[in-house]
């Protein structure tokens, strides 16, 4: 993806999440240059904690059908996970546009819930796993919608409205994309950890290829190690 491409990407999204009253929290509109200032200070949590703006094309270059906005607002740390106390949660604000597919996979460590913020539908294609960890297209899936256990056939579409939830537990592959309009996601999960905890049923990439043909309006996550 151009650098261009991502600024607009990032300004449009922060216009569609304020539009259903949700407020970034002040780090997000620091320039690069303020995050580069206080890195040694309190931005050193930020980028620890890989808080802040991501913008994914999974390293396939066809944002449009195959992406994600997300912007990660509080993470904890695996050390803590695996010690089983301290900040054991994470939480993201995320888009997904209409018809634009965020992949199929699956989490070895985070619980999550999906929640349909507003906008379209959002829907879900889940399946559960073998016992080697893969994809099973046979088994049926348990999954807790709003207080309900919904039980669903391999490769069954969810479809989540406004207001709707789902959680999704460790091995429960899914795929999910907006249809109707693009959606306004929340996620509450446990930690959250992008560089180590997503499996994907395709080889393909977690974090976008860059071309630096201007410069960001503000850094995201995959930018931290390269450019704080």
């Amino acid at each position: 993806m151009e650098r261009s491409q991502i600024n607009e990407i990032l300004l449009e999204g922060d216009r569609f999440i304020r539009s259903f009253g949700y407020v970034m929290p002040p780090f997000a509109y620091w320039t690069p240059e303020e995050m580069r200032s206080r890195v040694a200070d309190d931005a050193a949590i930020i980028r620890q904690a890989r808080l802040g703006w991501d913008i994914t094309d999974y390293g396939q270059g066809k944002f449009d059908e195959l992406g994600l906005f997300l912007f990660t607002v509080r993470n904890g740390s695996v050390d803590d996970l695996k010690a089983g106390k301290g900040m054991l949660y994470a939480e993201k604000i995320m888009i997904s546009r209409e018809n634009q597919i965020s992949p199929m996979h699956t989490h070895a460590l985070k619980a999550e819930d999906i929640i349909n913020r507003g906008g379209g539908q959002l829907v879900l294609e889940l399946f559960s796993s073998t016992a080697e960890g893969s994809i099973d297209r046979e088994a049926p899936v348990e999954v807790m919608t709003d207080g309900r256990l919904r039980k669903l056939k391999a490769g069954d579409r969810l479809s989540l409205s406004p207001g709707e939830s789902v959680t999704l537990l460790p091995g429960q592959w899914h795929a999910f994309w907006g249809e109707g309009g693009d959606v306004l996601i929340g996620e509450v999960s446990t930690v959250n950890d992008d560089l180590t905890d997503n499996i994907f049923a395709e080889p393909i990439g977690r974090f976008s290829q860059i071309s630096e043909n201007v410069e960001p309006v503000h850094l995201l996550v995959s930018d931290y190690d390269e450019l704080l």
